[in-house]
């Protein structure tokens, strides 16, 4: 007897439906499974046959072929011994082939029979709804998870019993009030706790406003990592829709809370200076989200720049001018998205106290080599370069408190409505997205802005990167104080913004 039923698997950010066929005929008895499965695959037979017999389901003894359809596509995951066990079961007659029509299964057996979570589910889950599946059935553990799709009947299984219970009469289910619900807001770093270094704040607020990226230079300890972890905390909240897509992407990574899966803060990604390239990108023979994607609508924050291998920083070019980053592999190439602030902070030399020369250890050449870790190219993709100084003791002790994060994304939010009002019929939200032909409608320059700019231009020989930076900043600052033209103010603002990178690397 034939019967199939409809799973998934997952490429880098798409869903491929799979069709997962069985067929128990005569013949000598064996387990055959065809279709390009994956080693991990394949050990599904044994996990299937092992959990029929502890659960006292006894196979015929004949011969049981698997295909997993289409054949030119590799299938990946443990997250296929359900729709396996399910095809296996309707083929040798325990299960009428009809109760597997329009139904989507996902998740991983164990021995004895417990189904377990797997990754992935809510891609799968929202690829169900758009062909239109009757039910999907998955893994009790991602039950929270696969009811964040609207409109989709859900059906969550703690073991094999419930599946085939379940597979007979799926209208018995009763659907578990869903326990996902608005979590309290959490009260995260505030930047009223940072006294003093007001330049640093109004140009993370710039960057913010406008979605620049942003490089902190300054001795250590003089708050930069305090500030950069502070950022989401003023960025506009997420929508609904945000969230969903952060979701996938984590659903994806298999970094979701069983328990409360929706992402709904910012995300705020920080690794380490030893992580390699590929921890960066993403990547692996079936490729995944790298940090890179896991900062998608949030902040990519890079401490002691300079420490990581020029391989890591070079990869971030690219994502950096197209908000994606493509993964080649002998398969195809993949897109995962890749729209986030880059935030950066460094130490001016290796000691970390250049150019102080009475603190300062290093000689010319290592702070030369030290700086030089960091391409141009690079440089030309950060927007602002601003400069952390130290604190003085009664900054430290008495100074006052800053502006609450709150009022400061107050002011924020004002910026990016402006933004998003005046690129409504673009493909843009933000002016750091600006392209050299939108600069020349948007960023419309008083007559004296355009002489200063022109000297600056020809005096500092800024690349046409670097103009086309200075003037998406340069925007950003006149929304900030409501002008519809850019001023000579701001083009100046803007341009001290590039005057650090000309002090240190020059």
């Amino acid at each position: 007897m034939f019967a199939s039923v409809l799973s998934a698997v997952i490429l880098g950010m798409d869903v491929h439906l799979i069709q997962v066929e069985a067929d128990v005929s005569s013949g000598l008895p064996s387990f055959t499974m065809v279709g390009f499965p994956s080693a991990q695959v394949k050990e599904a037979q044994d996990r299937v046959r092992t959990a029929f017999r502890n659960n006292e389901i006894t196979l015929p003894p004949k011969r049981i072929t698997v295909n997993f359809a289409p054949a030119d596509i590799k299938k990946e995951g443990a997250g296929f011994d359900l729709p396996v066990a399910a095809a296996v079961l309707a083929a040798a007659g325990f299960l009428s082939p009809g109760f597997l029509k329009g139904a989507m299964l996902a998740g991983e057996l164990s021995l004895n029979g417990e189904v377990h979570a797997i990754s992935g589910i809510l891609p799968m889950v929202l690829k169900a709804r758009e062909e239109k599946c009757r039910f999907c059935l998955v893994p009790v553990e991602n039950l929270e998870e696969a009811c964040l799709v609207p409109d989709m009947k859900i059906i969550g299984v703690k073991n094999l019993k419930e599946m085939i219970q379940y597979l007979k009469a799926p209208e018995s289910y009763a659907p578990r009030e869903g326990q996902t619900s608005a979590a309290g807001e959490e009260e995260g770093p505030d930047f009223r706790d940072i006294r003093g270094q007001e330049s640093l704040k109004r140009a993370v607020e710039i960057a913010v406003s406008g979605f620049h990226n942003l490089l902190m230079i300054g001795p250590p300890g003089a708050g930069k990592t305090m500030t950069a972890r502070r950022i989401p905390g003023i960025m506009p909240k997420l929508s609904y829709e945000e969230s969903l897509e952060l979701t996938k992407i984590y659903s994806i990574a298999g970094l979701l809370s069983p328990s409360d899966p929706l992402i709904r803060h910012r995300p705020f990604r920080s690794p380490h200076h030893t992580s390699t390239a590929v921890a960066l990108a993403g990547g692996g023979r079936n490729p995944r989200p790298g940090e890179i994607t896991l900062a998608h609508r949030g902040v990519l924050f890079l401490d002691e720049m300079p420490e990581f291998s020029r391989r890591s920083l070079e990869i971030l070019r690219q994502p950096l001018e197209d908000k994606v980053i493509r993964i080649s592999r002998i398969n195809g190439t993949y897109e995962f998205p890749a729209d986030f602030i880059l935030c950066a902070a460094m130490n001016p030399c290796p000691c970390g106290y250049y150019p102080d020369m009475n603190r300062c250890r290093c000689t010319a050449g290592q702070v030369s080599s030290y700086l030089n870790k960091i391409s141009q190219p690079l440089l030309d993709r950060l927007d602002l370069c601003a400069e952390a100084e130290p604190t003085d003791f009664s900054q430290m002790s008495a100074g006052p408190l800053g502006e609450t994060s709150q009022k400061i994304r107050k002011r924020v939010e004002q910026v990016q409505m402006i933004q998003r009002k005046r690129y409504q019929k673009e493909k843009i939200q933000f002016n750091g997205e600006l392209t050299g032909s939108q600069l020349e409608k948007y960023c419309v320059m008083e007559k004296d802005a355009r002489n200063f700019l022109e000297k600056a231009f020809t005096h500092l020989a800024f690349s046409a990167r670097a103009y086309h930076r200075i003037l998406r900043v340069a925007r950003t600052i006149a929304d900030m104080e409501f002008s519809e033209t850019i001023k000579k103010d701001h083009i100046g603002e803007a341009l001290s913004y590039r005057s650090f990178e000309k002090k240190y690397w020059s």
